[in-house]
């Protein structure tokens, strides 16, 4: 049986603090792109999803995010109030929301289209180098999900 490398149990040593700590940094960025049309981060991260698919129900939704339901629950009524989407009790099963895009929630799309563009300049690395650490988090991120479903 082989044993694991050992690694040291430093704070900067640690995989998940510079994850969470970039998360932070990233979400601190976003922060005044998306003030400027009124958006919260999860609010915008809800609204890419809804740009990609129209018409989800909440559960739908939640996986996307990776989120629970209750925690969709307070953050589409927001969005609602503001008049990015509608949410429609389904006809078969009126257990099921779905999530619909208004004419205001189609239209804001248009309104930050700029934002992804400024978040890699802010980056500060060529756009190759980040769709390949995109694209290593997206791994990580899967292999972590199969090891706890196993």
């Amino acid at each position: 049986m082989t044993s694991s490398p050992q690694f040291p149990l430093e704070l900067d040593a640690q995989l998940c603090f510079a994850l969470y700590s970039t998360s932070l940094a990233m979400t601190k960025t976003y922060k005044p792109l998306l003030d400027k049309v009124g958006l919260t981060y999860p609010q915008y991260l809800t609204m890419l999803v809804l740009w990609e698919s129209d018409d989800l129900t909440v559960k739908q939704m939640a996986e996307r995010l990776s989120l629970d339901s209750a925690t969709m629950t307070p953050l589409l009524k927001r969005l609602e109030a503001q008049g990015y989407v509608k949410r429609v009790r389904g006809i078969e099963d009126e257990r099921q929301v779905h999530i619909r895009l208004t004419d205001a929630g189609r239209e804001l799309k248009r309104s930050i289209r700029d934002i992804p563009g400024e978040i890699y300049c802010a980056a500060g690395s060529d756009a190759d180098r980040l769709i390949k650490l995109r694209d290593d988090l997206v791994q990580l991120r899967a292999s972590l999900m199969e090891h706890n479903q196993a």
